[in-house]
């Protein structure tokens, strides 16, 4: 009689499965995976005369993406990336500590305003950093106006341009999984950790801070990767003078019409983030074993 039950239950199981797992499934096979394979398959073959793609198999491509000239776009993007990521989690970290250790009815509000501004367009926030820091606009008028410069001074279109961009565009990625971390922590940690003599600081850096790296980690990694591949920011407020990865990988579709290059490039940074991200989950895991210790 026990076989009767459970194979009905069985059955009933795999179709919820069905029912809330496939829809899902399909969107990343179709609109994921899909895509990902079509690129790994562009990169052995070769560009034709007038573009396009010739279907002779080839590795000329991998070689081709490990040279000097693309080597120093690729470092020039991890280091841009990584001042911006650098400098996001600076001013990152003291907002969200400031907004976990808020009010709750405080809390919620100062969440609303960090994220206010994704509710407005990308390329118009970026158009707007342009009128800030044009020769003729508010930054250097205001720095005439108190007298600190003569005349104004050459704040776009430089790699200053681009990471302040670049942070202005991904810091609430960095404030909202430090915040998550910093608010989940056991207040009674740092109560003991007074009560046994520790100061602010010391009870800060042994204890809030080791606790709060998890959330450290995925906002640097949430940061890091989008800026890597932007293209905007470094074609608006970089003025073309600051060439990323994204940059180079956008030409290679659409001006040199070199598919099977910019599809092995595209795989190249495909594989660096999944690099970050296996190192993220080895951390993460890592510090919940230590604090399951």
């Amino acid at each position: 009689m026990a076989v009767p039950t459970t194979r009905p239950r069985d059955r009933h199981r795999l179709l919820e499965k069905v029912v809330f797992l496939g829809p899902g499934l399909l969107f990343t096979a179709v609109f994921v995976a899909v895509p990902v394979l079509l690129v790994l398959s562009y990169t052995v073959f070769d560009r034709g005369r007038f573009g396009g793609v010739v279907y002779e198999f080839g590795l000329d491509n991998f070689s081709r993406a490990f040279q000097p000239t693309y080597r120093k776009v690729l470092v020039s993007s991890i280091w841009i990336a990584g001042l911006t990521t650098l400098i996001a989690l600076l001013l990152g970290y003291p907002v969200a500590y400031a907004i976990a250790k808020m009010p709750d009815r405080w809390r919620n509000v100062c969440l609303v305003l960090v994220v206010v501004p994704f509710w407005t367009n990308f390329l118009i926030r970026t158009y707007a950093w342009i009128m800030l820091l044009n020769t003729q606009g508010i930054v250097n008028d205001a720095l005439i106006g108190i007298g600190m410069v003569d005349e104004p001074l050459t704040l776009l279109y430089t790699r200053g341009a681009v990471v302040t961009g670049l942070v202005y565009a991904y810091l609430p990625l960095m404030i909202l999984p430090i915040y998550a971390s910093v608010a989940r922590l056991d207040a009674e940690l740092r109560e003991a950790s007074a009560n046994l003599g520790a100061t602010r600081l010391a009870t800060f850096m042994r204890v809030t801070l080791p606790l709060s790296l998890p959330g450290v980690v995925t906002g640097c990694i949430f940061v890091f990767v989008p800026s890597l591949g932007n293209f905007v920011v470094p074609e608006l407020l970089g003025g073309g003078k600051s060439v990323m990865v994204g940059n180079l990988i956008r030409d290679q579709f659409l001006k040199a019409r070199d598919w099977p290059f910019g599809a092995t490039l595209a795989l190249c940074m495909v594989v660096f983030l999944i690099a970050l991200f296996a190192i993220q989950s080895v951390v993460s895991r890592r510090f919940a074993v230590e604090v399951d210790r």
